[in-house]
């Protein structure tokens, strides 16, 4: 019988999919079951391994049943993962010593003071291309052997990873150790000039090397699954992505300048920046993209954590808005000479502010500002974001970015689109699909199995978009308007 179908595992933050695609890389069908998310007193945020890798079970499996597609005709799988969310388990019996660390949780804020105490903080940054912070997996690390004393005994026998190589290891039918570029460089534990485990790096932090997976290329073949028996012959295991990397690549951004952003309840905006490292000066992150037909190729990446989650503020907290679809009405019929700015500094401002004692603040009201005016204001607040980190990226590289290809539910919002068009002064691309972390891992996957031709495959890819209309002078005074307010924001 022939092979002719890809199984995308994509393992996000709040739930599990699996999808379907055919030999031409179209998604035929979708399955999901969400997790549990497991919130102590302390605000500890968890996931329960076991649950996860059952669901991933049950999700192939009632994908397939839904599709009424044989087993037997699945040609590979592949992986795209929540980054950072850190595991631990015994080699030996394959059972978790612990719940997953999530990677918003703050429990190894310690760790990460302790840390910054020995006055290395620089060296980490250089080394990893991302500042010292709990939110990656070597403090989270720390904090799980400091918490289980007994892993010390044996540490042959202890498993260290993210999530993509625990899956790995609980699939393949010889528990194979392993992970791939893209999820190592964001351990804080990866050297991504040397491309290995950082042995100094690895002692500063109390986490011994041999805890840590072998790191493995992106499209290579990581073992091979039945899924448990579902399959009546293993197939490889053959594309693993972090699921930023995997959008990313989903997006087609395969050479130094592309930039795709995700608009989600925050946003990922990352740029490829090709076969050499660039350090960024204006707080972006650098990582790998992927390392594919033995080629490491890097990335700059900027984080926000208030662009989606500023529509539902504006929905549940002030009810200004009963649905985020309203939202683009709502802005269209504002006073389009309103000068209100919304700085969503909920949590403080990241890149490129870095002031995480920055307050929120809604700038520019005048007596006539009402409910559409508070409302564009929140909508528009996510393109200025986005704008502020385009403007770093193309600071820290010397490129001039002619198009961003974006994904994530905000895209459908048109007035949003067509301002971050006009913001940007580039054109904005949207794919016909919105599963891009899945659908990248799935493409390396088929490509590195050769079901795929690239070029045919990308070139296949329908897309709609928006190019600028507003005026310079207008893009100009709004864009001027937007940094008085966040210099009022960053004020002491």
């Amino acid at each position: 019988m022939r092979k002719t179908y890809v199984i995308g595992i994509d393992q996000s933050t709040q739930g599990t999919k699996a999808l379907l695609f055919d030999r031409d890389g179209k998604l035929l069908a979708r399955n999901d079951i969400p997790h549990a998310q497991i919130v102590n007193d302390f605000g500890w945020v968890s996931h329960d391994l076991n649950e996860i890798y059952n669901n991933v079970l049950a999700v192939t499996k009632n994908l397939l049943k839904q599709a009424d597609v044989s087993p037997a005709k699945v040609a590979c799988v592949d992986i795209s993962n929540q980054r950072e969310t850190t595991c631990m388990w015994k080699k030996s019996t394959g059972e978790p010593l612990d719940y997953a660390v999530v990677w918003q949780c703050s429990r190894a804020k310690d760790v990460e003071e302790r840390v910054s105490a020995l006055g290395r903080t620089d060296e980490i940054r250089f080394k990893t291309g991302i500042p010292l912070s709990a939110y990656y997996s070597a403090c989270k690390m720390a904090w799980l052997l400091e918490n289980h004393p007994e892993a010390a005994a044996d540490v042959n026998d202890i498993c260290l990873g993210t999530m993509d190589a625990w899956l790995v290891f609980k699939l393949t039918e010889d528990h194979a150790f392993r992970t791939d570029y893209s999820n190592a460089s964001r351990t804080q534990l990866f050297n991504i000039h040397t491309l290995e485990w950082d042995k100094e790096l690895c002692e500063l932090f109390g986490v011994p090397v041999q805890m840590l997976p072998e790191v493995t290329d992106s499209d290579s073949v990581f073992g091979y699954t039945t899924m448990e028996g579902l399959f009546p012959e293993a197939v490889p295991i053959c594309g693993v992505l972090g699921d930023s990397h995997g959008a990313l690549f989903g997006q087609g951004c395969h050479e130094a300048g592309m930039v795709k952003a995700t608009y989600g309840t925050g946003s990922s905006v990352m740029m490829n920046i090709g076969d050499a490292p660039v350090l960024s000066e204006n707080g972006m992150a650098t990582s790998l993209a992927w390392k594919r037909n033995g080629k490491a190729e890097y990335v700059l990446e900027g984080n926000l954590n208030y662009t989606g989650a500023v529509i539902t503020w504006l929905k549940d907290d002030l009810g200004l808005i009963s649905s985020a679809g309203e939202t683009d009405a709502v802005a269209r019929s504002a006073n389009p000479a309103d000068r209100t700015y919304l700085v969503p500094a909920f949590t403080g401002l990241g890149a490129p502010y870095w002031d995480s004692e920055a307050l929120a603040m809604f700038y520019g009201m005048s007596r006539t500002t009402r409910r559409a005016e508070l409302v564009k204001a929140g909508l528009e607040s996510i393109a200025y974001q986005i704008t502020d980190l385009i403007r770093a990226m193309e600071e820290d590289t010397g490129i001039n970015i002619e198009e961003m290809r974006v994904d994530g539910g905000p895209t459908k919002n048109a007035y949003l689109m067509q301002f971050q068009s006009d913001l940007l002064q580039k054109r904005i691309s949207i794919p016909e699909h919105e599963e891009l972390s899945g659908i990248g891992a799935a493409y390396m996957a088929g490509i590195s199995c050769g079901l795929y031709e690239e070029k045919a495959l990308f070139d296949g890819i329908k897309r709609s978009g928006f190019v600028p209309q507003m005026a310079p002078a207008v893009r100009g005074e709004k864009y001027r308007g937007w940094k008085m307010a966040v210099e009022r924001v960053l004020q002491k």
